[in-house]
């Protein structure tokens, strides 16, 4: 194959996600039998923006133009796939595969169906990825390898992988940064921020910064756009959890009866919390973002800051939203 043919075939693979969701329907069902977590209108919307950002004829030929991939030479790349939205690992098989190189996938515990199905795809489309898919529950013989996970897998990774050239990825969380003169609707799509795949992703905001004396009040009306929440149940054993201990501490919360809404130095909430801390001047905002850079994936808000998005984006990256802020197609090339 030669990268014409690669990268029409993911083309015509976001053809086949936009066109055929009947056909996709049943693997999606599947995935959430499997895990709860993995609700039909979140694999919806995360198979949306793989063939809308990453899939789409332009922006893909866009996005290759950067690269020289005449330099690369056939390496094959280990991949171990996080679990906690779906098919989050796609951008780095794509990188891989779009290359040519050979993709060597251990999959999630918690997303085995979508992969393979899609996967199964895009050989039907071009049979020439079928030798440059390797699926495996235990890795071996490899050039390279990219792994995410916790704080806690990361180590593991670096103690059995750090000898490979490696991307290892740890927890990250996003931000967001309100000055108090925010719209109903610029509330609610913050709420897809917060609540998009229950706030399990590393570009989901765990955190909010809000100007002293902000009634958090004023949030209810634009986040109860997302009370959907409250019929998921195991969404909804984490709040209750959480709201037990946050009234046995006596710690105070706003009466938002399907988030948890804390004032915290912290950035990684827990599951159905929302943390937030009052600031005087943006500065102090910047000042922590400084001092928090290596855990922050992305901000969202109307501030002066750096790279921040408008609310409602944090969970529509593009292909040059890399993770961590590592080139993963530098990496792959740069052998």
């Amino acid at each position: 194959m030669n990268i014409n043919n690669r990268w029409k075939a993911f083309v015509k693979l976001g053809d086949f996600i936009l066109e055929n969701k009947e056909e996709l329907q049943n693997v999606i069902h599947k995935a959430y039998q499997y895990n709860t977590w993995f609700t039909d209108e979140n694999t919806q919307k995360a198979l949306q923006n793989i063939a809308l950002q990453f899939l789409n004829e332009e922006k893909l030929e866009q996005w290759l133009s950067q690269y020289d991939l005449n330099k690369t030479h056939q390496q094959t790349i280990a991949v171990v796939a996080a679990g906690n939205i779906p098919m989050v690992a796609f951008h780095d098989i794509l990188c891989i595969l779009i290359t040519g190189n050979t993709l060597m996938l251990k999959l999630s515990e918690k997303d085995k169906y979508l992969f393979p199905f899609l996967l199964e795809k895009l050989s039907g489309i071009e049979p020439g990825f079928k030798d440059q898919i390797i699926i495996k529950e235990r890795l071996e013989k490899f050039n390279a390898i990219i792994a995410t996970g916790s704080n806690n897998s990361a180590k593991h990774f670096e103690y059995y992988f750090g000898k490979y050239k490696h991307i290892i990825r740890k927890n990250r969380n996003s931000i967001g940064v309100l000055n108090g003169n925010e719209t109903t609707d610029e509330i609610e799509k913050l709420g897809e921020d917060v609540f998009d795949y229950f706030g399990l992703g590393c570009r989901n905001v765990s955190k909010i910064f809000i100007p002293t004396g902000y009634d958090l009040m004023r949030l209810k009306e634009g986040l109860s756009k997302h009370i959907y929440v409250n019929q998921h149940t195991p969404y909804m054993n984490n709040l209750d959890y959480q709201r037990t201990l946050y009234l046995m501490n006596q710690t105070p919360f706003p009466d938002i009866d399907f988030i948890n809404i804390i004032q915290h130095k912290g950035l990684h909430s827990p599951i159905s919390t929302l943390y937030y801390e009052h600031y005087n001047s943006l500065d102090e905002v910047k000042n922590y973002i400084s001092h928090e850079k290596e855990n922050i994936q992305c901000i969202v808000g109307n501030a002066d800051i750096e790279n921040i998005l408008p609310f409602g984006k944090s969970q529509q990256p593009g292909l040059s939203d890399y993770a961590d802020n590592v080139d993963t197609m530098k990496f792959i090339l740069n052998d």
